[in-house]
């Protein structure tokens, strides 16, 4: 979370936008409203969920990271030792003369392509490893913004620095932004989203953003994180686990359990007749040429070794702020976001394929109103 200077604007409402030179920015609160798209954490951003509290910005890391590092420099290594003399002796065979000239042209190749294949391909997996180290690095120092349902804040630590700042739930803003740019290859968008504050003694506006593959991915982030704080989901598996790879006792990350799963549903769906032998097939060599359960080894590794290192770097005050408190002492939600949220929910059922931002729009000019025939 970096900060920006305060600077004059109107004050944020869900629903509002606001353009800027490449794009527009949407406020999807203050106030959070329910936003009527699924509760999922595409970017798997959300990194643990309990009773109190959920952590966003220091997810899991993903095993397709480590099957990147580890297997595209091995494919590489294959095709350049093997595929490329194996033309060669292809084309000496069909357009020489024949199994001589096939055998001379694959191993004079063979010789030059075999030692390039290694020295190339070792460059790309150092290279890879220490990009991978160097995330998990940021992973185990990153300090995540927290979220406590029960007492209804939200904590944020700036980067640099180790004093928490705690801001009310409902007055937290969050935006999701479309931009888009001409380069040498078309038109190209980029989608965001956003939460921010202004910090209470000194003004400053603090910022965290994320980019995402689309607005309705955006909006689903923050609905994911929105129905935790509202308790309409409780775990991590019901916003990250839209393929249904984790079975009820496993744990919230991609290790050795998810390839399993993932290897007993796909026989299962050989059998009845869904998936045929060229995927299979497929799946098997993909799987092979990164290493097997290898890179969901190295994810469980590094989710441990995270832990315990992110338990060691969290302030204190933040530490007791996220403890548990009786039932009696939750906070509840106010008044008004409960008729907001009242008069949302009607508007989406009059309408489903209203766009959520207008429903926020229309639900503020309608309080906007109200507020002004009252004074």
């Amino acid at each position: 979370m970096t900060p920006k200077n305060a600077q004059s604007e109107q004050p944020p409402r869900a629903g509002r936008s606001e353009p800027f030179p490449s794009g527009r920015l949407t406020f999807l609160s203050p106030k959070p409203l329910p936003t009527g798209l699924p509760r999922v954490d595409h970017g798997h951003a959300v990194g643990e969920v309990n009773d109190g509290y959920l952590d966003f910005g220091a997810g899991t890391p993903p095993v397709f990271g480590w099957q990147m590092a580890l297997g595209g420099p091995f494919f590489c290594f294959l095709l350049g030792a093997f595929f490329f003399p194996f033309v060669v002796f292809l084309g000496g065979f069909a357009f020489g003369n024949g199994w001589e000239d096939a055998l001379w042209g694959w191993r004079v190749t063979f010789d030059y392509a075999f030692w390039i294949a290694v020295w190339g391909c070792s460059f790309f997996l150092l290279l890879g490893l220490g990009i991978s180290y160097r995330d998990h690095l940021k992973l185990e120092s990153i300090i995540p913004t927290r979220f406590n349902r029960q007492r209804r804040e939200v904590c944020f630590v700036p980067e640099g620095e180790k004093t928490p700042i705690f801001v009310p739930w409902e007055e937290l803003v969050a935006w999701v932004t479309e931009a888009q740019g001409v380069t040498e290859y078309g038109v190209q968008r980029q989608y965001g989203f956003g939460i921010g504050f202004y910090h209470p003694d000194t003004g400053e506006k603090y910022t965290l953003e994320f980019e995402t593959y689309g607005q309705p991915q955006a909006i689903s982030t923050w609905e994911a994180i929105r129905a935790y704080m509202e308790y309409e989901v409780h775990t991590l598996k019901e916003i990250q686990d839209p393929l249904e790879l984790q079975g009820p006792d496993d744990p919230p990350w991609e290790g050795v359990h998810v390839f399993r799963n993932a290897r007993k549903r796909l026989h299962e769906e050989y059998r009845e007749g869904k998936r045929g032998v060229l995927y299979l097939t497929g799946w098997y060599l993909y799987h092979l040429m990164t290493f097997w359960t290898l890179p969901n080894r190295l994810v469980e590794w590094e989710v441990r070794k995270i832990k315990r290192m992110s338990r060691k770097t969290l302030p204190k005050a933040m530490a007791e702020w996220s403890e548990s408190l009786p039932e009696d002492q939750w906070a509840k939600p106010s008044e008004e976001l409960k008729r907001q949220s009242k008069r949302v929910l009607e508007l989406q059922k009059v309408d489903p394929q209203k766009p959520v931002t207008e429903v926020f729009a229309q639900v503020g000019e309608e309080l906007a109103g109200e507020a002004s025939m009252t004074a």
